[in-house]
């Protein structure tokens, strides 16, 4: 059996699509599956497990110039690779239109979400590309929407409801390897602090992360500070000031780094975003803020380790992340 998986973006929403490569593993040991990712998340898909091929694309970049010769020729180059094979099933688990034109350009029946599930994105027009559509429960975690999706695609049975059978198949040797290629050795115990968002509404105040951070530095551990663009490396560096050689700031790392620096980390802590999702991922001990309800859709359930705070109305207070890491036995 041949199977692509259709999820370009973004990093968090790539993540939890991962489980759905060990549930087709589980009941398709020999398939092949690929797996077509925007190029900026490639070196992280490359960190799961029993995927076969990754190919990637650069919707991205190519919307910049889209009438440049460069473009079309890399477009035409993706669309040669991806009609490599023909497939059993080409799954679209984004569901927005642009993802379900991908999926129509490689050879093999589309299958696709039949319906918007709450909160997630879903451009009804992308039903036109699909040759099957599967309708899913509105509210559902959007790691099952894409179990659900993938195994209604295979016609399997549902996933496994047990949330110890949520894996997501990530190679830590390989990250852990990456991290060292980085160069950067980071203390221990650390911990690391995920104050970046794309969106404003979903940040956590710098003054609660100095609070924080304080009182995590007078117990000995030390404070790690990722960034991912000139701003948030601005603002990585103006926190860690407070600290003097107890916060590290990193130079830009791959994915596949970040993922080796969060799995050594004593705790994660972080606004609802990717590089949470990965700690979650990794189950690793995690304190996820949010600043609206949407933790049942988005959260770590499959874990104990990860531990949510915050609602609509009612964002994380610092007395509750710390004693979320007291749980931890960092306070």
């Amino acid at each position: 059996m041949k199977i692509a998986i259709v999820r370009v973006s973004s990093l968090g929403d790539v993540v939890h699509n991962m489980p759905v490569i060990a549930d087709i593993r589980r009941r398709h040991p020999d398939a092949q599956i690929d797996w077509i990712v925007e190029e900026a998340f490639v070196d992280l898909v490359r960190l799961v497990r029993g995927v076969d091929r990754v190919i990637p694309v650069a919707l991205r970049r190519w919307r910049k110039r889209p009438v440049a010769g460069a473009t079309w020729r890399e477009w035409r180059a993706f669309v040669a690779t991806l009609r490599e094979r023909e497939y059993d099933a080409v799954i679209d688990c984004q569901g927005l239109f642009k993802t379900a034109w991908i999926a129509s350009r490689a050879r093999g029946p589309v299958i696709g979400l039949g319906n918007r599930t709450d909160g997630a994105g879903y451009e009804r027009p992308a039903r036109w590309y699909y040759d099957r559509k599967v309708a899913i429960e509105p509210r559902t975690h959007v790691v099952e929407r894409s179990r659900q999706l993938v195994a209604a695609a295979l016609g399997d049975p549902l996933p496994d409801e047990d949330p110890g059978s949520v894996d997501f198949g990530l190679d830590t040797r390989l990250a852990a390897r990456a991290l060292a290629e980085s160069g950067l050795n980071p203390p221990v115990p650390s911990v690391v602090f995920v104050h970046a968002t794309s969106r404003e509404d979903k940040a956590w105040g710098e003054q609660n992360w100095i609070e924080l951070g304080q009182a995590l530095v007078r117990r000995g551990a030390s404070l790690i500070l990722p960034w991912g663009n000139e701003a948030e490396r601005v603002v990585s560096e103006r926190i860690a000031a407070e600290f003097g050689q107890a916060a590290v700031v990193p130079p830009r790392l791959s994915l596949a780094a970040v993922v080796g620096l969060i799995d050594q980390a004593a705790a994660t802590v972080g606004v609802d975003t990717g590089l949470v999702h990965i700690a979650a991922a990794l189950r690793r001990p995690t304190v996820e803020l949010y600043n609206f309800s949407t933790a049942w859709r988005t959260g770590g359930y499959w874990s104990s380790a990860v531990v949510e705070l915050g609602a609509s109305n009612r964002p994380p207070h610092i007395v509750d992340v710390k004693r979320a890491l007291a749980g931890f036995g960092l306070l």
